[in-house]
């Protein structure tokens, strides 16, 4: 057996030292603005960014929590949030069902333009819907809102629905219907069981990505003010900035903690299933 000279082996050595260094510098990079707003969230400065903080306090939580107007941009933000998830989850799994089992004209160019909304920039995204909005004539509302974070929230749940589809042998849906089962019957007993998982992953990653959108709620919100832009307006406002990073902290938190459940749910799926 040959063994690896020294040379290669130092060679070796440094090529994984070095991708230690580049994963420990992509996390550092992504992750030390975070931890910053929650060292913020607790400091005892009001107006100024002061690093170390001068002192900590728990002072900003209730403050921010008690706030009216915070309260109402986040009771908004969840409404929109559920209802543009419910939505996505409808038109995401029927349109997966639809390109996965049937072959027809123009199948390719109507799976590229359902994706095509998240791919975009959301600026032409949010110009596009307030544009299109405009033409129809209908007023800014809660509804608008709805409507433009549908539009990419389909696209996650479209994703996972097909991949799932993808992985799923279909001779089970044609051994249902073999044995009698209509069509609602092999839906429930059969299809949901398979996709259930990648449903429940795909409206976690819809609600928040909803919850937390910006560009698009400007664009199709008019008037009314969600959880995001809330806190970008509070931005301008130097003596709030505690209160607006308490509520960053909890943006975080709620955002955050279900993409994490929704990704341990999809890789515990895809091992269950080899």
């Amino acid at each position: 057996m040959l063994s690896k000279t020294p040379s290669k082996q130092s060679s070796g050595e440094r090529s994984s030292m070095f991708l230690k260094l580049a994963a420990l510098g992509t996390l550092l990079f992504l992750h030390i603005p975070l931890w910053l707003i929650f060292i913020y969230s607790f400091t005892t400065d009001e107006s100024a960014y002061t690093f170390p903080p001068p002192g900590l306090t728990l002072k900003w939580i209730p403050q921010a929590i008690a706030n009216p107007a915070m309260q109402d941009a986040l009771f908004l933000t969840l409404r929109v949030a559920f209802l543009a998830t419910a939505a996505a989850l409808i038109l995401g799994t029927l349109a997966a069902s639809a390109v996965y089992r049937y072959d027809f004209f123009g199948k390719e160019s109507i799976s590229f333009m359902l994706v095509l909304p998240l791919a975009l920039p959301g600026i032409v995204t949010g110009i596009a819907m307030r544009s299109a909005i405009s033409l129809m004539k209908i007023p800014f509302s809660f509804w608008t809102i709805v409507i433009g974070h549908a539009t990419f929230c389909v696209v996650v749940v479209y994703n996972n629905v097909l991949a799932r589809f993808r992985r799923t042998a279909g001779s089970q849906v044609e051994a249902s219907m073999d044995l009698g089962a209509n069509s609602f019957q092999t839906f429930w007993h059969i299809v949901l069981p398979n996709i259930g998982t990648a449903l429940l992953a795909g409206a976690i990653l819809a609600f928040s990505l909803s919850f937390d959108e910006v560009i698009v709620t400007t664009f199709t919100a008019g008037n009314q003010q969600t959880l995001p832009i809330w806190i970008f307006s509070q931005m301008l406002k130097p003596r709030n900035r505690p209160i607006t990073n308490v509520t960053a902290m909890l943006v975080v938190l709620l955002t955050a903690l279900p993409i994490l459940f929704a990704q341990q749910l999809t890789a515990h799926s895809s091992d269950s299933d080899k």
